[in-house]
């Protein structure tokens, strides 16, 4: 019988023995829960669109391929190569959001698509893998430079390239991109996944009450100036009959303890129900044992990155998986409480579950850059 052992020199038996086999596989199993899914309610969407059942399907097949391509690609890579990639990623994907205002293409009355060569994505979904590396690689330099103070020391803020200057500049343009789109959600996202780097960078507690104010103002003026923000912050506290969040609540009671199965009716009128209401849609499925038990697998997940940021060696790979968290937790958060309507609906995926491209694709080449990083971090160091 064929076996693998740690005395053959190769490059894929030092990948098998100091890979994270325990998260490797915990993402694994989120891709073939998100492949269930587009099974079941993706059969029963691509009907309600007048398409045959396998049309979701046969759509991932290629995006999937290269998603889990670039998973395990990518967790053979080392620190350096993952620091440039990034740079490359972050040029492109800043690029690409200056696009969407040259080139807009609008959907559902936001302008933050681009589609180049048939291929239709979301720059701020690009960006976020490259955008947590290079705001690590950033953090543990200017730590190098400046030493454990980087935020009050005067020198870090001179204006010169090797300061914030650089960075904060190149950021709130970005973020100022998205709410133009607009896209509050997502941009909402950035600034919480940089508000966790830099508190686990050393950010001034006393600070915190000015950041929760600075917060409390935008959303505010989200409310105040964008008509549709305003539309569904009215109805956040009742759930009008017939909208998406009606939909999602009854597919999630009609689900039970143990799940509809066949008898699952509901998910097959819920939009995004393979998307935004995944998580509904897997309610009713597998009713509330599978729905709980899934969100023990994603609690997992993060409680995995927390305990790898909470003890790794290099900062760079402290501040890279501590952003991870931050965005995967994130993402899962307003996943599950918009299916809950706890939350006003942004079109946010739920990580290697929701169907989307693009989506998959990002959250692999991140997790890959994080699997590598964890291995180097144990191994190498």
């Amino acid at each position: 019988m064929f076996r693998i052992t740690r005395g053959e020199e190769s490059k894929l038996t030092g990948w098998y023995f100091e890979i994270d086999r325990k998260l490797l596989g915990m993402i694994l199993l989120m891709v073939v829960v998100g492949a269930i899914t587009m099974v079941t309610a993706g059969s029963a969407e691509a009907a309600r669109m007048g398409y045959p059942w396998f049309y979701f399907i046969k759509k991932a097949f290629l995006p999937y391929t290269i998603g889990l391509l670039c998973l395990f690609g990518f967790s053979m890579f080392n620190k350096q190569q993952i620091i440039k990639i990034s740079i490359v990623g972050v040029i492109v994907g800043v690029a690409a959001l200056f696009f969407t205002f040259v080139h807009p293409i609008r959907i559902n009355g936001s302008l933050r698509w681009v589609n180049i060569g048939g291929l239709r994505f979301m720059p701020a979904d690009i960006l976020k893998p490259f955008f947590i590396m290079i705001t690590a690689w950033f953090l543990s330099y200017m730590h190098k430079i400046y030493g454990a103070d980087i935020f009050l020391n005067k020198n870090a803020w001179k204006a010169r390239w090797q300061t914030w200057w650089p960075y904060l500049v190149v950021f709130l343009i970005s973020a100022g991109l998205m709410f133009k789109h607009p896209d509050v959600g997502t941009a909402a996202l950035y600034f919480g996944v940089l508000f966790v780097m830099l508190f686990v960078a050393g950010f001034p507690w006393k600070f915190m009450p000015a950041m929760l104010g600075a917060v409390a103002a935008l959303a505010v003026a989200a409310i105040t100036f964008m008509p549709h923000i305003r539309s569904r912050a009215a109805h956040i506290f009742d759930i009008v009959p017939r909208t998406q969040a009606w939909y999602s609540i009854n597919s999630i009671k009609h689900g039970g303890l143990f799940g509809s199965g066949d008898e699952a009716f509901v998910k097959d009128v819920l939009p995004e129900s393979t998307n935004d209401f995944v998580y509904a849609s897997i309610a009713e499925d597998w009713g509330a044992i599978g729905a709980c038990a899934l969100v023990v697998l994603l609690f997992l997940v993060l409680s995995n990155l927390i305990k790898h940021a909470s003890t790794a060696r290099d900062d760079f790979v402290v501040y890279a998986v501590a952003g991870t968290a931050a965005l995967f937790g994130g993402q899962v958060c307003f996943n599950l409480m918009t299916a809950l309507h706890l939350v006003i609906d942004k079109g946010m995926t739920l990580p290697f579950i929701s169907y989307g491209g693009v989506s998959f694709i990002t959250f692999c080449i991140l997790f890959g850059m994080v699997l590598a990083l964890i291995r180097e971090d144990t191994w190498h160091n």
